[in-house]
């Protein structure tokens, strides 16, 4: 029975034996169970053998490299720019951090040093992350953005929010894809130079 548990209010769902189950009857097995009033219960999970050779796991891509460029990261939610922030300062790059597209914008106007790339978040109060890139695509046409998103890329694209960007990444993002993407868009940039 799903939703049945012996746990006290708020301490398990009851879907622990339900989703055990589900899993091994997708596997092709089996669950065998033993129990006794006041003794407890067993429970046995069988599979079917493999006989086939199971293929050997792909290898692990190398880490992924940083830099030193300057980025403009954009996020108006606390928590995913800190993790944003210390993902690409821990693999080397100078980070220009905004909460929100008008102070993004200014600092886009007032920092005098090149900005390789703008990181910025798709949906944000008053100005959407596309729109944003846009206006600072006006001061510095040869910027880079890249477009983070809880919303697929097919979604986003579907309603315009990809025209004139450079790259999508959605979230949640692992740190080693941010840094990937974040790397593999700022060298674009240089061999579009």
């Amino acid at each position: 029975e799903p939703f049945f548990t012996t746990k006290e209010q708020g301490k398990g769902t009851g879907l622990g034996l339900a989703t055990t189950y589900g899993i091994v009857r997708q596997s092709g097995g089996h669950i065998w169970l033993y129990s006794e009033p006041g003794e407890g219960t067993t429970f046995k999970a069988y599979f079917p053998l493999v006989e086939e050779d199971v293929a050997a796991p792909a290898a692990v891509p190398p880490p992924a490299v940083g830099g030193t460029e300057t980025i403009l990261l954009v996020e108006d939610e606390p928590s995913v720019r800190e993790l944003a922030r210390l993902i690409l300062e821990r693999h080397g790059y100078k980070l220009l951090v905004a909460t929100d597209p008008f102070e993004a914008l200014a600092i886009a106007e007032d920092h005098e040093a090149p900005i390789d790339l703008l990181v910025s978040d798709v949906v944000m109060p008053l100005l959407s992350g596309p729109e944003l890139a846009l206006r600072i695509r006006e001061l510095r046409p040869e910027l880079r953005t890249l477009l983070l998103s809880g919303y697929t890329e097919e979604l986003v694209g579907a309603k315009g929010g990809l025209k004139d960007t450079d790259g999508f990444l959605s979230k949640p993002f692992t740190p080693d894809a941010l840094a990937r993407k974040v790397r593999e868009l700022v060298d674009g940039q240089k061999a579009r130079a």
